[in-house]
């Protein structure tokens, strides 16, 4: 395997013949280092081969079995507001 030759840090690069030769051990190797190896043909990038990695759950409504409403949320409440009872004075001039 070589090293891309444009960005000397860059992920390993193997032609797609030597990938088909060796693909078992390179999926192997793949997901135990966590580097990705790009697939070439005729020098340009065709694939790439990358570690899995589970997808992270949608933020919306991952606490759904952790949160309890107590109560009816969208009722009205009984606390009056400062701006309900003067509604002509300006709260901030």
């Amino acid at each position: 395997m070589t090293a891309d030759s444009n960005t000397p840090a860059g992920p390993r690069t193997i032609k797609a013949s030597e990938f088909k030769a060796k693909c078992l051990r390179l999926m192997d190797e793949v997901a135990e280092s966590g580097e990705e190896v790009i697939i070439t043909k005729n020098g340009r990038p065709v694939s790439r081969l990358a570690p899995y990695r589970p997808r992270l759950k949608a933020p919306f409504g991952r606490d759904r079995d952790k949160i309890t409403i107590l109560g009816d949320i969208t009722a009205p409440t009984d606390t009056e507001w400062e701006a309900e009872s003067n509604p002509h004075r300006v709260l901030n001039p």
